[in-house]
């Protein structure tokens, strides 16, 4: 199943600009059995990792962390963008290629000492993935693992993650 998955994640080039090469997700999405699989697939990586919530990123994380926790019997926690949650948050700011961002999560989305795991589709410079960790951090809670479908390895978007565990069920 995992050479249909590779098949389905599709090659866009000069996509959202010039240079780029986008892999497009939307294939894999609707096709249930994959999609499934690669669910499937995380939920037997952290089933027994004592785990007590998912953190996934917007949006694309939501499309894997929801259905994630689901599968792991564990609720989903939401880091969005500014302006979208409203109640008390934290938030972070931080660099872009060209410019910053800003996440946001509830100030009390997560209690001190909770284990996550943080999800998204792809990790590519670590910019978000790191400020999601960040986000994390201030609630005290602990990052158990960052996870992925997919890692833009030439990136190296892991040296970003001051240190912390990341897994990706596919590298490019």
């Amino acid at each position: 199943m995992l050479d249909r998955v590779k098949q389905l994640i599709l090659d866009v080039p000069d996509f959202p600009k010039a240079g780029i090469v986008f892999k497009d997700i939307t294939p894999l999405l609707g096709d249930a059995a994959a999609f499934g699989w690669v669910i499937d697939h995380l939920a037997d990586r952290y089933k027994d990792a004592g785990l007590d919530a998912v953190v996934g990123m917007e949006s694309r994380g939501f499309l894997f962390g929801t259905p994630l926790a689901i599968k792991l019997g564990l609720g989903f926690i939401p880091v969005r963008k500014p302006g979208k949650l409203p109640r008390a948050v934290h938030e972070v700011t931080y660099e872009l290629e060209y410019g910053t961002d800003s996440l946001q999560i509830h100030k009390d989305a997560l209690s001190p000492g909770q284990k996550v795991l943080i999800m998204d589709d792809v990790l590519a410079t670590g910019g978000t993935a790191a400020a999601t960790a960040s986000l994390v951090r201030k609630t005290g809670s602990h990052i158990h693992e960052l996870a992925f479908l997919m890692e833009l390895a030439f990136l190296d978007g892991k040296s970003r993650l001051s240190g912390d565990s990341a897994f990706a069920i596919l590298s490019y």
